[in-house]
């Protein structure tokens, strides 16, 4: 098993309802290569540091992916190719970070105490 974490920006003109799809797409994807989409973490419209293809602000989601598949060049052509995702960014996780975080499913380790 392998895990995941995919960062998409999408389009902060969209409206509520246009994300579904897209997300829907990335789920239908992961899922159709053996996979799961472990989290889905909406972090909402956020304004750019700098403009991006005339673009001020976007609609940030972070997924955390597990999949068995070793290349996923195929979800991130479909990302690049949408009208709608302003950028992407895929990451394959450590697996001990994977693993504290619970992904391969066991326990997450709890935090270290300061």
């Amino acid at each position: 098993m392998r895990a995941y974490e995919l960062m998409i920006i999408l389009d902060g003109d969209l409206e509520e309802g246009g994300i579904e799809p897209i997300l829907d797409a990335v789920t239908t994807t992961v899922t159709a290569g053996g996979g799961t989409v472990a989290t889905t973490d909406r972090w909402g419209k956020r304004k750019f540091a700098y403009e991006i293809n005339h673009k001020h602000e976007g609609y940030y989601v972070v997924l955390e992916l597990v999949t068995e598949r070793q290349d996923m060049a195929g979800l991130e052509r479909q990302l690049r190719l949408a009208d709608e995702v302003v950028r992407h960014k895929l990451l394959r996780l450590p697996d001990k970070e994977a693993t504290r975080r619970g992904l391969f499913g066991g326990a997450a380790e709890p935090a270290a105490a300061s």
